[in-house]
């Protein structure tokens, strides 16, 4: 069945996506991208990644489609018939690099060795790790904020510390005189 759920979003996913780059008007466009990250957010599931596919959702299905939707809607087009998004005349090299990006991904997934065959049966998380929950999301919560297993709170305090300065940089750069 996860099987058939992976083939049924994958189809949905990359139908999406060409409907992305070939729409002609841009809120065609990113109409199409909400639903890639919706799609790619199912992936994430499928996967048992259950924080990544909500923080796909919320971030970029919610807050950056709604972004440039706003971005779009804020900009005057001074002929709304008009079609947004021309054929671009370098479709031949993007094909090419495609091609090769496609080679790729089938080149490394064919003749790549598996990471559980490197690792020898350790655990990948080293000798300071919590044991594993049965839940993805209770494990982010521990390595952020545990006291007995190996915790990221100070890492991310100073990421916190480094948006907070952006923020305010952002302002003090965008504020009128």
């Amino acid at each position: 069945m996860a099987t058939l759920v992976f083939w049924v979003v994958a189809i949905i996913l990359v139908g999406s996506a060409l409907w992305v780059v070939s729409a002609r008007r841009i809120v065609h466009s990113a109409l199409g991208l909400f639903v890639v990250f919706a799609m790619a957010s199912g992936i994430f599931l499928l996967l048992n990644a259950e924080f990544i596919a909500i923080v796909q959702i919320l971030i970029y299905a919610g807050a950056v489609t709604i972004l440039i939707l706003f971005a779009l809607m804020l900009t005057r087009v001074s002929n709304p018939n008009q079609d947004t998004n021309p054929n671009s005349k370098g479709w031949l090299a993007a094909l090419v690099m495609s091609a090769l990006v496609a080679a790729g991904v089938v080149f490394a997934s064919t003749f790549a060795r598996s990471s559980t065959s490197l690792l020898g049966g350790r655990t990948p998380y080293g000798a300071g790790a919590c044991p594993l929950p049965p839940n993805n999301v209770i494990y982010i919560g521990q390595l952020l904020y545990s006291p007995t297993c190996y915790s990221y709170v100070l890492p991310f305090e100073i990421a916190s510390l480094v948006l907070l300065v952006a923020i305010v940089g952002a302002i003090v750069i965008g504020r009128e005189d």
